[in-house]
């Protein structure tokens, strides 16, 4: 009985959470943009995932510039393939789909124009 009242509970506060959350969706997805484990997604592919230079520099004499590519263009499968291959230069985060979901979510929204 004493778990039957547990898990109910649990599934109250859950629930109550959801509702009555302290930061909305598009609030947190902003924030795992800019810091999602250490270093922010936007110091390398810009404010909303545009895509940049990073560093310019020299390679046995040539000229070299390390970029990202635009990454608020690509469709699901391909961005969260990305996360999940070990890369070259980008960090792995370790995300939960969740926080892939959001983010994918967070840099394919498109703010609203005044008066629209």
């Amino acid at each position: 009985m004493r778990y039957m009242l547990l898990i109910l509970l649990l599934i109250i506060t859950l629930q109550a959470k959801e509702k009555d959350s302290f930061i909305t969706e598009q609030e947190y997805a902003k924030h795992l943009y800019k810091n999602p484990r250490g270093i922010g997604c936007n110091k390398c592919h810009g404010k909303k995932g545009e895509g940049m230079v990073i560093s310019t520099y020299k390679d046995k004499g040539e000229k070299k510039v390390l970029k990202t590519v635009s990454n608020n263009d690509l469709d699901f499968e391909l961005f969260k393939t990305a996360f999940l291959k070990k890369n070259g230069v980008m960090p792995k985060y370790f995300l939960t789909s969740n926080e892939i979901k959001t983010l994918y979510v967070y840099l394919h929204n498109k703010p609203k124009k005044e008066g629209k």
